[in-house]
């Protein structure tokens, strides 16, 4: 087994199995080091000042979550299992509801882009600081912090991609990774929300808690770049 797909699924469990202890502490922990990773990055973050922020002690820490790491990989857990869960849920629907017939490019990039938006206007699903901490992994460096990440996007990257497949069958498996990789580059860029939309002065007046309004103007765009004829080949 891949060593940090096993240190991911023992973190589970170790969660898993304290599951009934006092809620208010263990979910202390896990706001005020999503903060603090958000701020400070992986490395340059320490127990100590977790422990000190949350006003716990480090056998606190080790009890809910065993390691720094554990910690780490807790806190993109409850953000990302939930935000996938509606992602999975919504493309259940819309398959089932299609039967055989390859689903429509806009529902397909709807399903997948709007529980991250409404995640990230969300602090009670993690809102600013998950998205700071979401961009900042693209920086860290080590193991211990990207190669976990994608084994929490398994499930969601498979079925997206098979139903990708399906409506755009013209695109090869190697065009298709492009298109995707290009996709989640934009979607990761709108949801930094307004510190991206301030650096566009064009788009000072942007209001970037209207969620409807940008999904309205982001699916015409994301749909234009997968549906676009395939790239001719040098």
């Amino acid at each position: 087994m891949n060593p940090f797909r096993a240190n991911a699924v023992a973190g589970n469990e170790l969660v898993g199995r304290h599951m009934k202890a006092p809620p208010d502490t263990k979910d202390r922990i896990l706001d005020v080091a999503e903060e603090i990773f958000a701020e400070k990055g992986y490395s340059a973050t320490s127990m100590r000042t977790i422990t000190s922020s949350a006003q716990v002690n480090l056998a606190a820490v080790n009890y809910h979550f065993g390691s720094k790491a554990q910690l780490y990989q807790a806190v993109f857990q409850r953000r990302v299992a939930p935000m996938n869960k509606k992602r999975i849920q919504a493309l259940d629907a819309l398959e089932q509801k299609s039967g055989d017939t390859p689903l429509p490019l806009d529902d397909i990039l709807r399903a997948f882009v709007e529980p991250a938006l409404q995640a990230s206007m969300n602090p009670r699903q993690g809102g600013s600081n998950f998205i700071k901490l979401l961009g900042r992994t693209h920086a860290e460096p080590g193991p211990e912090v990207h190669d976990f990440l994608p084994l929490l996007y398994d499930e969601v990257k498979d079925r997206y991609r098979k139903a990708l497949a399906r409506t755009l069958p013209e695109l090869s498996q190697e065009e298709l990774s492009w298109r995707v990789h290009f996709v989640i580059g934009t979607i990761a860029f709108t949801l930094a929300g307004t510190d991206a939309l301030e650096m566009i002065e064009s788009c000072r007046f942007c209001d970037p808690a209207d969620i409807e309004g940008i999904i309205q103007r982001l699916l015409p765009f994301l749909k234009g770049g997968l549906g676009a004829p395939p790239a001719a080949q040098p």
